[in-house]
């Protein structure tokens, strides 16, 4: 059975194991549109795919706290009509992976700033929740408008501590410098994918690069 030099596996979520885009995009385009902003160029709309979206509300779109906090609600209601789990992919190779993770007997958790009801949603229509052992995404609720990677990172090690998981040795696997920066502040390698959505630049600083499924797959498992 192959082994890992992790005790237990972090997954970001979008950009690292499904491809929301084709959702997040239009959500965004209308959300602009109904505070009469120009809509920005598709280059500059995936740059919202992975952070907290009530940051970028306001370092993207220059609106204050409050304005902040009434688009990310408006996101969520055309999101949540939508269907949480609407024009999401999953990266082809990645449910492979997953699954191999899991019969190697190595836990694992999100750590998804993306809301964890939306998580969930998506890892159970493509069946794979059960690949996890814990969830942990940002808290759908006013309050976790904010959650950073660093918040969801803790609270994942907290919660597969608490199902008796040895988190001596974790890694993270994600695609944004968010996910390279929240890993540092808990001291934990991140593994950067290449087929995400992060920029030139981004993977200074993390441990390892996968480019590909396969190049991952051999940097969790031998």
């Amino acid at each position: 059975m192959p082994s890992s030099p992790y005790t237990c596996i972090l997954w970001d979520v979008d950009g690292t194991i499904a491809d929301a885009s084709a959702g997040i995009l239009p959500r965004l385009r209308q959300v602009f549109a109904s505070y009469g902003l120009p809509e920005p160029d598709a280059g500059e709309l995936a740059l919202w795919i992975g952070p907290p979206m009530y940051v970028s509300f306001q370092e993207r779109a220059g609106m204050d706290e409050e304005q902040a906090h009434e688009a990310v609600s408006r996101y969520r209601e055309l999101a949540a009509a939508d269907g949480y789990a609407a024009s999401v992919d999953i990266y082809p190779g990645v449910p492979e992976i997953l699954r191999a993770v899991q019969d190697a007997g190595i836990p694992q958790a999100t750590a998804s700033t993306k809301p964890e009801n939306q998580v969930r949603a998506i890892l159970e229509h493509y069946e794979l929740i059960d690949a996890f052992t814990a969830l942990s995404g940002a808290r759908p609720t006013p309050e976790g408008r904010a959650d950073g990677k660093s918040f969801v990172i803790g609270q994942a090690l907290e919660r597969l501590r608490a199902a008796g998981v040895d988190t001596s040795r974790p890694v993270l696997v994600g695609d944004r410098h968010h996910d390279v920066e929240g890993g540092a502040e808990h001291g934990i390698p991140v593994i950067f994918v290449g087929w995400g959505f992060g920029g030139e630049g981004e993977a200074d600083a993390a441990a390892f690069r996968a480019s590909d499924p396969t190049s991952l797959r051999t940097l969790l498992l031998h």
